[in-house]
């Protein structure tokens, strides 16, 4: 039982329930004796001082108000219709209200709310406020006395951003259609009417039917993974979830399509369509070897199962750490698992961001620094040290050209402000402040942390923080105490030294940040000195690079390339046809800058084949970076490629490509 669980069992008959967890908290820490009541334990009195921050904090980007009605459970009971391309049902929401609560407030955006009812199926009133299109519109409804659920009917719309159909052209199979959520940041509540935020964690069931020849899936225990017959409906079939473990809104997540199934280890599987289930299967065998891996680092997994779901290529992210099942992007099926990092990343993340989430989106970097740092801890792990080395090297490279692209004086894309680990984001989409710096600069904390602390020291406290924290959510405010009692030991010269302010709220790069070095990549830049000052492609000594060295290669190339060296390139290594994304993207990027004519039917290939925002942001703003021709050819290949892309990567793109 989560150590904030005890203390609220001792406080309150509300025992596990939020609203009860936080009273005990704000109520014992106003007491002087601080935390001493009847059932407390040290470790619930060393975690209550950051929690009662959480507590306290707003999330600037819900309606909700938790302190008076908080949604603890979401029941689902929806049908999929791929005419309509809507979900339809219901979702019954379990309450934990305050004494006097009168009503209580759920984010939607894009839904159809049809009606409203209690337990027993009498109406409640409700109202849908004015809202904005960032965050919808608020859905208040009135409570009778002591309601602890309300029924929500309703349907999704056309217009909803989590949610992307596809038609069976779309899709791997080319036969049948596919659907998949997406609800990182704020898009859950274009699915599901809930309160959306990362603060207010759920847990859920489901039914969902589905048409009998397809299947689907969940974030979520598979309680009948063949599905079920629905009674007076032979075309259609109904398979139903469960998760028991409290998560935040965004993970809950569905998949409906042409899906197959194949186990890679006792705990460890691949989904995917049927037509590239097989390439899948093979790409991610080593998946039981990184849990196992993870386990040893920062204890034991807490979710079950851990599968993975490779998904059409219009998903907008790399990964995406749903409880139980990554949704993956098939850009890393290369053949030769050198793209593998990215389950590593979405596998940390059952720690980083699933089991310790960040309260706001001011926080993401608590998700995803913490997640870079644990990735590479798995992929040292389980593939060695020298490969470990060359990603840390290129993330710091990227976490470069970001800081770079942000702050330099004239660049459409200059914001400062989203250099800090804590930004404010107030009024701001949070999509919008995606880039590498929670990622790249966040990791680059923890490895300071490390240089410093060593790693003995710093794994003992990680795997602490996991433990105090387990199923709850985490601000950057509450993290500085909790890092402040079990790391710093409140040594105010130490956490000054460190700059440990300045790493999380200030702009730019601190000065003790520790770069990572690889010998590898250190010898590939002998090679690229070589090939600059004459030496012939096909002589180069790069028989045996990994995609690591050549996406290395490729980026440290000179801006005096010229279109004779780059077709050398292309001769000998065929950059043009490879089909590793990573490696494809870099050499893209080339192509464009010196606009080597025969990449650019790969390049068309490539932006209108998938829509991994990774790629696509960069390559349309280098394009839109080349006047004439460059502008005419991003406008005209957006065209072609926009309705394929999900709304996600859209909503950036199309600030891009005007």
């Amino acid at each position: 039982m989560p150590a904030l669980s005890r203390i609220a069992k001792a406080a309150t008959k509300a025992a596990r329930q939020p609203i009860g967890l936080i009273t005990c908290l704000i109520a014992a820490l106003t007491l002087s004796t601080g935390l001493l009541m009847t059932g407390c334990t040290p470790k619930d009195n060393e975690a209550a001082a950051p929690l009662a921050i959480v507590a306290k904090t707003v999330d600037d980007h819900s309606y909700a108000r938790p302190q008076e009605a908080r949604v603890s459970h979401v029941d689902l009971d929806l049908t999929a219709d791929f005419n309509q391309k809507i979900l339809k049902g219901t979702a019954t929401l379990t309450l934990v209200t305050e004494a006097n609560a009168k009503q209580v407030i759920l984010d939607t955006r894009a839904l159809d709310i049809q009606s409203v009812t209690d337990a027993s199926g009498s109406p409640l009133k409700f109202t849908l406020g004015k809202g904005n299109d960032m965050m919808g519109k608020p859905l208040t409804i009135e409570l009778p006395q002591g309601a602890q659920k309300i029924v929500v009917h309703y349907a999704t719309t056309k217009d909803g951003t989590a949610l992307q159909w596809l038609s069976p052209e779309q899709t791997a199979g080319k036969k049948l259609p596919f659907v998949f959520s997406q609800g990182e940041e704020i898009h859950t509540r274009t699915w599901i009417p809930t309160q959306d935020s990362p603060a207010i964690r759920q847990t859920y069931s489901a039914r969902i039917v589905v048409p009998s020849n397809l299947v689907a899936v969940m974030s979520a225990d598979r309680l009948t993974p063949e599905g079920e017959k629905v009674a007076g409906h032979p075309a259609q079939r109904a398979f139903r979830f469960d998760m028991k473990k409290p998560i935040a809104p965004y993970l809950i997540a569905i998949a409906i399509g042409d899906i197959g199934f194949k186990a890679e280890g006792s705990r460890t599987g691949v989904y995917a369509e049927k037509a590239t289930l097989a390439a899948a299967a093979s790409e991610f065998s080593d998946m039981q070897s990184m849990l196992e891996a993870a386990e040893k680092l920062y204890g034991p997994y807490q979710w079950g199962r851990y599968d993975v779901l490779v998904l059409p290529p219009s998903f907008p992210f790399g990964g995406m750490e749903n409880p139980t099942l990554t949704f993956a992007t098939p850009t890393v099926i290369a053949g030769d698992k050198s793209l593998v990092s990215l389950v590593a990343h979405e596998l940390a993340h059952s720690w980083s961001g699933n089991l310790v989430t960040n309260a706001t989106w001011e926080d993401f970097w608590l998700n995803e620094g913490f997640t870079v740092y644990f990735e590479g801890r798995i992929m040292e792990e389980v593939y060695g040290k020298e490969r470990a080395d060359m990603l840390r090297v290129l993330g710091w490279q990227d976490l470069q050209g970001t800081l770079k692209d942000l702050t330099e004086p004239g660049s459409k894309t200059a914001n400062p402000d989203f250099t800090r680990l804590h930004p404010d984001l107030k009024g701001i989409n949070p999509d919008d402040y995606f880039s590498d710096v929670p990622y790249e600069k966040g990791a680059a904390f923890l490895r300071m942390l490390e240089a410093h602390f060593g790693r003995k020291k710093l794994d003992a406290y990680l795997k602490g923080y996991f433990q105090r924290y387990a199923f709850q959510s985490m601000t950057t405010d509450a993290f500085v105490i909790d890092l402040r009692t079990h790391l710093l030991h409140n040594d105010a010269d130490l956490e000054k030294s460190l700059k440990i302010h300045q790493w999380l709220y200030d702009k730019g790069m601190p000065d003790n940040a520790v770069a990572p070095t690889s010998a590898l990549l250190d010898e590939v830049s002998a090679q690229v000195l070589a090939f600059t000052e004459g030496t012939p492609a096909k002589d180069l000594k790069v028989a045996d690079y990994s995609s690591p060295q050549w996406q290395y290669f490729l980026t440290h190339l000179p801006e005096t390339l010229t279109v004779e060296q780059m077709a050398q390139l292309d001769d000998a290594y065929g950059f043009s046809k490879t089909h590793n994304s990573e490696i494809l993207f870099a050499w893209l990027q080339l192509a464009i800058q010196h606009h080597y004519q025969p990449a650019m039917p790969a390049l068309e290939s490539f932006l209108t084949g998938q829509g991994r925002r990774k790629f696509v942001v960069p390559l349309f703003k280098s394009l839109m970076a080349q006047e004439g021709w460059g502008v005419d050819m991003a406008k005209a290949v957006y065209a072609k490629a926009r309705p394929g892309y999900h709304d996600v990567t859209r909503h950036t793109v199309d600030d891009i490509v005007k």
